[in-house]
């Protein structure tokens, strides 16, 4: 059996799981078992040349978003999986990411979930942007959350192997062992009153008040397709309120002095449509 799952949740995702998939099949190391969880594509017949592959699964769900889609991927694991890699249908892992990935786990037996070096891909060329999308999220003094490095020129900051407040969501590398034990549920990872955003974050947080840690590695590596970055106002309103009331959700189960921010981003979101 795989000592390494892979969970990748797809929503017309056809665009980019191919080229997710076969990055996948190039890891170096011992092979790993692949869950593919649709949350409600239009037409899910490009799903259907995966499901004779080996040591790949498939499931069907209505469109349930992603936590819940992410928990029943988790729900179908091996008994004896050691690691569960929470995977975007957009992200490209290189052929040494998850070797890589175990070796700085298997030094870190206190560290629940790893996030790596993400770099920017466009889509469109099919190339690397040569800019970061991810080395971790952080928080700004004044409470908002973001992705470290995001949009910058890699020039190679950021690259010291360090604890983070949190990972993410789109590569999270993580020990089953401590998300049994973290879990809001009997086989569930992520909170499902996050049907999308900032359910990453409430798992980190989740997994840092019982001890365990989240930590970046520069060395682990992969490319994320990350398409709104062009300009907020191409992410539809509906996605733009969900992730604004979503923060509000997460101070509520995490209390926080930040709670203002949440309730003033949400307001303006609401409001003016920003």
């Amino acid at each position: 059996m795989s000592r390494i799952a892979v969970i990748i949740v797809t929503h017309d995702s056809e665009a980019v799981i191919g080229r997710c998939v076969a990055a996948l099949e190039k890891q170096a190391g011992p092979p790993v078992s692949v869950i593919v969880v649709d949350s409600g594509s239009r037409d899910q017949d490009y799903l259907r040349v995966f499901g004779d592959r080996p040591r790949f699964e498939v499931l069907e769900a209505g469109n349930v978003g992603f936590s819940r889609a992410n928990n029943l991927g988790y729900q179908h694991l091996a008994a004896d999986v050691e690691y569960v890699v929470f995977l975007n249908p957009d992200v490209f892992v290189e052929p040494d990411t998850l070797l890589q990935a175990v070796r700085v786990m298997d030094r870190e037996p206190l560290a629940a979930c790893l996030t790596g070096r993400l770099l920017g891909f466009a889509d469109g060329s099919g190339e690397p942007t040569g800019r970061l999308d991810s080395t971790g999220i952080f928080r700004k003094w004044y409470g908002r959350w973001y992705d470290r490095g995001q949009g910058e020129e890699d020039r190679g900051q950021y690259g010291e192997c360090e604890y983070v407040p949190a990972a993410c969501g789109a590569f999270m590398f993580c020990r089953k062992a401590a998300l049994d034990q973290a879990g809001p549920a009997t086989g569930q990872v992520f909170d499902a009153d996050f049907f999308l955003y900032k359910e990453d974050i409430e798992l980190s947080l989740r997994l840092r008040k019982k001890g365990w840690r989240i930590v970046y590695h520069p060395g682990v590596r992969a490319f994320h397709c990350r398409g709104w970055l062009a300009g907020r106002r191409r992410v539809p309103y509906k996605l733009r309120r969900m992730s604004a009331r979503n923060e509000v959700v997460l101070y509520r189960k995490h209390p926080s002095i930040y709670m203002g921010w949440a309730l003033f981003k949400c307001g303006l979101v609401t409001l003016f449509r920003i």
